[in-house]
């Protein structure tokens, strides 16, 4: 952060948009600065958690394709008379991070926990997380507006939300804003010739990974999955064990051979066309298959938040937040933050370590370089990073961490976290280890169990680490 600050802030009424682990973060952090008068969280859900609040029934639309970020949100479902918006969490989910590591810095996770947490015990722990903060959450409440305006030179933010359960809106006020609604919502679908009349013609054939609950229904059926990051191997290797052999996954880059064999299925190349007439398709290389049953998308998402009323808009083409300063506040209104964002990071970590960010940041106490010269570093890192903007380079997560730790320790509100090394050995190992916990069944509750063991001696580490990969968040 810079050392001349452009404006001293006077915020003390305080609106965050999700009570999933960033928004949750947040407002610890906000909290304990003891700077601010009001601190309002609005989640959609009834229940915190984000996109860990795990809804057994998937969403009932899906764009096919879907590539632009300026589309409606998925409408709530009605499931016991309770609206509930599907998240993408799957029936059989593990983290891929070690629950010391994945946990946040003052609350581990119980030491009887599985190694790798399953999704509903990450849920629990949120739960248990928000304790201290729920007087301070308005659930089932969707954001509807957020639009600036200022007074005096001073930021101020008109929020509109809509209570789900009496379908009043309501409309206040407040000096700043923490976007922590997550980008696991919109899916991303690709434009591939012949897939509208594809789907036109085969409706259901073609689905998304945000859709996938269990492998059941595609038991003994012709199965193509698209992508190869955590979600794509995770649910391919569901898939393959009762799936018509072998399941083919097309992807852009060779999977490591050790996940390819957890798969169990055949590598195949990109996809270049639908066959309409014979349910099938043709990839790259000329290879055609026909009569397919399904074909899962596992290629992400889209950053969309349409709730904001903001021009120039932040998001273009769903790829990435332009306008952002350390890809967290809002240069020419700092007063707006994303925190969250960044992808292939630890991922509460990081976003304790922006929380830390913004509490000082907004209580006065660390102040920010000129616009001109976050615009400068903006520029500047997207000469570099290029369409990957928000996608962190091996050990960007770590080295974020432990260099804001170290700049802000022994400041005023909640200290930032600090990986010792064992953590940074975990965050070398955890793909490995990943790997090894769920051929070995999902039940270690230790590193050691699965021959991973850290000394303080040398590098630390017993197995050699494979080249990173994405992390389930």
């Amino acid at each position: 952060m810079g050392s001349q600050a452009k404006e001293t802030f006077s915020v003390k009424r305080v609106a965050i948009i999700g009570a999933g682990p960033a928004g949750l973060a947040a407002a610890k952090y906000l909290f304990a600065q003891d700077a601010f008068e009001t601190i309002d969280i609005f989640e959609k859900q009834s229940e915190v958690g984000g996109v860990w609040f795990y809804s057994p029934q998937p969403s009932s639309t899906l764009g096919v394709p879907q590539v632009s970020p300026h589309t409606p949100p998925d409408p709530p479902l009605n499931l016991g008379g309770s609206l509930v918006f599907p998240s993408p969490m799957y029936e059989i989910l593990h983290t891929n991070i070690p629950r010391r590591l994945m946990a946040f810095s003052d609350f581990p996770f119980p030491q009887d926990s599985l190694i790798f947490p399953s999704r509903d015990a990450v849920q629990d722990y949120l739960f248990a997380y928000s304790g201290s903060l729920r007087h301070l959450i308005k659930f089932s409440t969707r954001v509807e507006d957020v639009c600036l305006w200022q007074s005096d030179g001073k930021d101020q933010w008109d929020f509109t939300f809509t209570s789900l359960e009496t379908n009043i809106s309501s409309t206040t006020t407040y000096d700043a804003v923490v976007v922590a609604s997550g980008h696991y919502s919109l899916t991303y679908l690709p434009e591939i010739k012949g897939i509208r009349e594809f789907h036109a013609r085969h409706p259901g054939v073609i689905t998304h990974a945000k859709l996938y609950r269990t492998p059941a229904p595609f038991k003994n059926r012709k199965v193509v999955v698209v992508g190869n990051a955590a979600s794509g191997l995770d649910i391919s290797a569901q898939i393959s064990g009762v799936c018509r052999k072998p399941l083919l996954l097309s992807v852009r880059t060779a999977t490591p051979q050790s996940n390819l064999d957890f798969v169990g299925g055949e590598e195949v190349g990109v996809i270049e066309e639908f066959l309409v007439d014979e349910r099938g398709v043709r990839f790259h290389d000329g290879r055609v298959e026909k009569d397919l049953d399904a074909v899962v998308f596992a290629t992400g998402y889209l950053f969309s938040y349409p709730f904001l009323s903001l021009k120039p808009q932040l998001v273009k083409d769903g790829r990435r937040v332009h306008e952002l300063y350390q890809e967290l506040f809002y240069i020419d209104h700092p007063t707006l933050v994303f925190p969250g964002l960044p992808i292939k990071v630890v991922p509460f970590s990081v976003c304790e370590t922006q929380a830390a960010i913004i509490s000082r940041t907004w209580a006065n106490r660390l102040p920010l370089p000129s616009t001109e010269e976050m615009h400068k570093w903006e520029e500047a890192e997207a000469g570099k990073r290029g369409a990957s903007f928000h996608v962190w380079p091996k050990g960007g997560d770590a080295e974020f961490v432990n260099s804001i730790h170290e700049k802000l320790q022994g400041g005023v509100g909640k200290p930032p976290p600090r990986w010792d090394d064992e953590l940074m050995w975990q965050r070398q190992i955890y793909s490995d280890a990943k790997l090894k916990f769920e051929v070995q069944g999902r039940t270690a509750k230790s590193l050691a169990e699965l021959g991973f063991v850290y000394s303080s001696k040398g590098s630390g580490a017993t197995q050699k680490a494979r080249a990173d990969e994405d992390i389930a968040t």
